[in-house]
């Protein structure tokens, strides 16, 4: 599903514009992106939990060379579905 699609079922669901929508979608990405970077965590009970793992620093390999290299340390987002969204998923 594509965001534009995610808009259109999201605003036929909640019976909304797609432009109110969009907008709501934007400011929840927005928000969601300005909280972990800030390195807290947003918990939706029962959708899941997005926050920041620290990735180490690595060893890995060059595909086209092979010469072995090291891949820096890193930040990265993780979500965690919720037993809900999980115990749904299950149904179908």
């Amino acid at each position: 599903m594509t965001k534009a699609e995610l808009i259109e079922a999201v605003a036929k669901e909640a019976d909304l514009s797609k432009a109110d929508t969009g907008r709501a979608l934007d400011a929840l990405i927005d928000t969601v992106t300005k909280t972990l970077h800030k390195g807290d965590k947003v918990s939706l009970v029962g959708f899941g939990t997005f926050s920041v793992t620290k990735r180490p620093r690595r060893k890995g390999r060059n595909p086209q060379t092979g010469e072995q290299i090291w891949i820096a340390a890193r930040k990265a987002p993780k979500f965690v579905a919720g037993k809900t969204l999980k115990d749904e998923i299950a149904k179908r």
